[in-house]
């Protein structure tokens, strides 16, 4: 029997929820916070049309079950994500990595090789409601959906997320070793820091 989904689905993280992962359809609400329905597979928001149309992407193709993209709600200005994923999905990207056809203002995939934008271009069927917020409707449209069709006829295509490098912000720092009144050092994670008066 073919594996339809990955037992670690999704595949990358983001600003989303996690619905029935055998549904045929995922919601994307562009910049609006739309309460989630659980029918879909995945729901959430795509406010940048780069990282954000690329979490998309790689979570799709990485569960043969979604065959549809619901994309709805309001725009996020200047980036457009909505119509740029759109334009990624009918004329892909050109070689320098920019969305072609695309107005967003910057509209670069950097993450997904060629194969991954093929198979999602294969797989997906993109549902073009941008604007519309009304939840009934849009629960309609997921219910309608969610048993459409049979799953991709191929196992889930995994692609490796390339881990950013963590921002000295994020680390969670305690100064073991003080050198002086204003620094110390973190002796596990090999950094020097200014002691803080908080």
């Amino acid at each position: 029997m073919t594996k339809t989904v990955l037992s670690e689905w999704p595949l990358v993280r983001g600003d989303y929820k996690i619905g029935n992962p055998k549904s045929r359809i995922s919601v994307v609400t562009l910049a609006s916070s739309i309460e989630s329905y659980n029918q879909a597979s995945m729901w959430g928001t795509c406010k940048t049309e780069n990282l954000g149309i690329e979490k998309i992407v790689l979570n799709a193709i990485s569960n043969s079950n979604v065959r549809y993209i619901l994309i709805c709600g309001i725009e996020s200005r200047g980036h457009l994500s909505g119509k740029t994923l759109l334009a990624f999905h009918k004329h892909g990207i050109d070689l320098t990595g920019r969305i072609k056809k695309s107005d967003g203002a910057i509209p670069f995939i950097e993450n997904l090789p060629h194969n991954a934008i093929e198979r999602f271009q294969k797989q997906i069927t993109l549902i073009n409601r941008i604007g519309l917020t009304d939840i009934k409707e849009i629960q309609q449209i997921v219910d309608e959906y969610k048993n459409k069709g049979d799953a991709y006829n191929e196992e889930p295509l995994i692609i490796g997320v390339k881990e950013k490098k963590k921002n000295l912000s994020e680390l969670s720092i305690s100064g073991d070793i003080i050198i002086s009144n204003e620094y110390m050092i973190d002796s596990k994670i090999g950094i020097i820091c200014e002691i803080s008066d908080a």
